[in-house]
C-alpha cells in the first residue's frame, strides 16, 4: 500500500481491500491509512488500485477466462444484435449486445433483469457472474464508506442511494457487472452498421461513467485515466491478480458536491487491431463492476452539508437520479463548472481533543460555509428538518411498525387538527407528533411548524442553534481584538 502523502508518488496508490473495511470502535491504523491513500489517490490520480483478498483473484481470474472464451466464439455482429444508445433504457441493459460506434461487444449481468421483458437468453452466458457480482458489490460499497469518511461524512451517508442488500422479491439491480470485449478479430464491424460520423472516430474517445464507482479488471492494458494535472496514464499496466481499478462517476460527483471529480478515461481504439497483425489475438476482454444509484432515488448534499462542507451553487438542488441520467454532459463542461470547491484530503492522525472542541467544531463549521453562499435560514430549516427525519421519526415508526403517509397541509390544517377523529390522529399520537403542527412532511412545512416539530423530537434545538452561533461571534470578537 503506497501512502499517497510521501513525495514523489507518481502512481495510484495500491490499496488492500481489508484495511478499507470499518469496524465499530477506533478506527485502526491500518485503517487511517487506507483510507487516506484512497482519497489522495483520488484526489490526484482520479483512480486507485484496490487488492482484492486471495480467493477473490481465483475467481476473477476464472470469469476472465470465461468472458474471452465466450467473445471468441461469437459470429460476427449482425444488425439484430446492435444497441442503439438510449439515455431512457440506461438501466435495463442485459445480455449480449454490440456498440460498433465504440467497437466493442458487452455482456451485462444485472440480478433480476435476467430473463425478462420476452429478453429470454439461449445461449450460455459466461461463468461465474453471480458470484463475482456479490463480491465486487460489496467491494465497491466498503470503498464508498471509505470515500465517506475521507470526507467526514457521517458512516453510510450514501447507502440512501443504493439497491436494497440483498434485492427484495421481484426487484431488479441498478447496478451492473458488465463484461466487454474491446476491438474483437472477426466481429470487425461492416460498413453498414456504423454511420459515416461513427466511421470517422477519433484515434482516442473520451467519456466519464455516469455511476457512482466502478471496479474494473483487464487482460490487457489499453485504459487511460487523466489525472489532476490533465496527463493522461495507462492505469492498467503492470496488475497483479489481485489489483483491480477503482475510479469513479459523474452521480458521486453530484453527490459530493463537486469534492469528488469524476474520472475521464479512454481506449485506444485501434491499437488492439495494430497488434492483431501477424499474430494471434482475442481482442482486449474487461469485467467491470458499475456501482449505480437507483433509479428512483434523490441525488443531494444534505450529507455533505452536515458534515460542514460549504457547496457551491450548481450542487445546491437536489435532483433525480433518472433525470441526471438523462443529462449529456461533456468533459469541458464538468471541468470548467464556476463555484466548484478545491478539497484537499489530508492523512488522518491522533490528535488531542481539549474540552473546547465544540467550540472549535463550531467555528470550523462556520469558517467552511462563510467560503461559499451562507445558506438561507429557511433552507437550513430544511435540511435540518429532513435530518431529524431521516434520524429521529423514521427510527419510531419502524421500532413502531407504523406506515407513514402524510395528509395535505390545507387540509390538515382546516379538518384533522381539531377535529376528534382524524385520518392521521392515531399516527400523530402514536409518533408523538407535535400539537398543533400538520402532519405532513417536514419539507412541506411553514418555517415556523418546521421549528416546532425540531423542537419536539429535539428538544433545545433552537437554543443550541443560537448558543452556537454566538460562542462563534464572540470568538472572531476576541481574535479581531488581537490583531494589531
Amino acid at each position: 500500500m503506497g501512502a499517497m502523502a510521501a513525495a514523489g508518488v507518481t502512481s495510484p496508490a495500491r490499496i488492500k481491500l481489508k484495511d478499507l473495511v470499518a469496524i465499530d470502535g477506533l478506527s485502526s491504523q491500518d485503517y487511517k491509512i487506507a483510507v487516506a491513500s484512497l482519497s489522495q489517490s483520488l484526489r490526484n490520480f482520479n483512480a486507485a488500485i484496490i487488492q482484492v483478498p486471495q480467493p477473490d483473484d481465483v475467481l476473477l481470474r476464472c470469469v476472465l477466462d470465461s468472458v474471452r472464451m465466450f467473445f471468441h466464439s461469437k459470429p460476427m455482429v449482425g444488425a439484430d444484435n446492435v444497441r442503439a444508445e438510449d439515455p431512457q433504457n440506461w438501466n435495463r441493459t442485459a445480455g449480449y449486445y454490440a456498440e460498433p460506434q465504440h467497437f466493442r461487444e458487452v455482456f451485462d449481468y444485472r440480478p433480476g433483469r435476467m430473463n425478462v421483458e420476452g429478453a429470454v437468453v439461449t445461449e450460455l452466458p459466461p461463468t461465474g457472474l453471480p458470484e463475482l457480482f456479490a463480491i465486487l458489490g460489496n467491494a465497491t460499497r466498503v470503498c464508498l464508506d471509505a470515500i465517506a469518511c475521507s470526507l467526514e461524512m457521517r458512516s453510510f451517508s450514501f447507502t440512501d442511494l443504493l439497491d436494497n442488500m440483498p434485492l427484495k422479491p421481484g426487484e431488479m439491480a441498478t447496478s451492473v457487472l458488465s463484461s466487454c470485449c474491446h476491438n474483437r478479430p472477426g466481429a470487425h464491424h461492416p460498413a453498414n452498421l456504423l454511420t459515416s460520423e461513427q466511421g470517422a472516430l477519433q484515434l482516442y474517445e473520451e467519456d466519464a461513467d455516469k455511476g457512482l464507482l466502478t471496479l474494473m479488471k483487464s487482460d490487457k492494458p489499453g485504459l487511460q485515466i487523466r489525472d489532476l494535472q490533465g496527463r493522461w496514464f495507462v492505469v492498467d499496466a503492470d496488475l497483479g491478480p489481485q489489483d483491480m481499478i477503482l475510479y469513479t462517476g459523474t452521480s458521486l460527483y453530484q453527490a459530493t458536491g463537486g469534492y469528488l471529480s469524476p474520472s475521464f478515461h479512454r481506449t485506444d481504439n485501434n491499437a488492439d487491431l495494430s497488434q492483431a497483425q501477424g499474430s494471434i489475438h482475442l481482442g482486449r476482454c474487461t469485467v467491470a463492476f458499475k456501482l449505480m444509484p437507483r433509479a428512483t432515488a434523490i441525488l443531494h448534499c444534505s450529507a455533505m452539508t452536515a458534515a460542514g462542507h460549504a457547496i457551491g451553487s450548481p450542487f445546491q438542488h437536489p435532483v433525480a437520479v433518472h433525470d441526471f441520467m438523462q443529462r449529456t454532459q461533456t468533459m469541458d463542461q464538468l471541468l470548467a463548472r464556476p463555484g466548484v470547491p478545491t478539497f484537499s484530503f489530508t492523512a488522518p492522525v491522533e490528535v488531542f481533543v481539549p474540552a473546547t472542541s465544540q467550540l472549535k467544531a463550531a467555528m470550523k463549521r462556520k469558517k467552511q460555509v462563510s467560503r461559499g453562499k451562507p445558506l438561507a435560514p429557511s433552507k437550513r430549516l430544511r435540511l435540518e428538518a429532513q435530518r431529524v427525519l431521516k434520524e429521529r421519526v423514521q427510527e419510531i415508526a419502524d421500532a413502531k411498525g407504523l406506515k407513514i403517509r402524510y395528509c395535505n397541509l390545507k387540509e390538515c390544517e382546516e379538518q384533522h387538527l381539531n377535529a376528534a377523529q382524524s385520518p392521521c390522529g392515531h399516527l400523530r399520537e402514536a409518533m408523538n407528533w407535535p400539537v398543533g403542527v400538520p402532519f405532513v412532511h417536514p419539507h412541506d412545512l411553514p418555517n415556523k411548524a418546521k421549528q416546532a416539530f425540531l423542537e419536539a423530537y429535539e428538544p433545545g434545538w433552537s437554543a443550541n442553534q443560537d448558543s452556537e452561533l454566538g460562542m462563534v461571534e464572540v470568538v472572531q470578537d476576541q481574535h479581531g481584538q488581537m490583531l494589531p
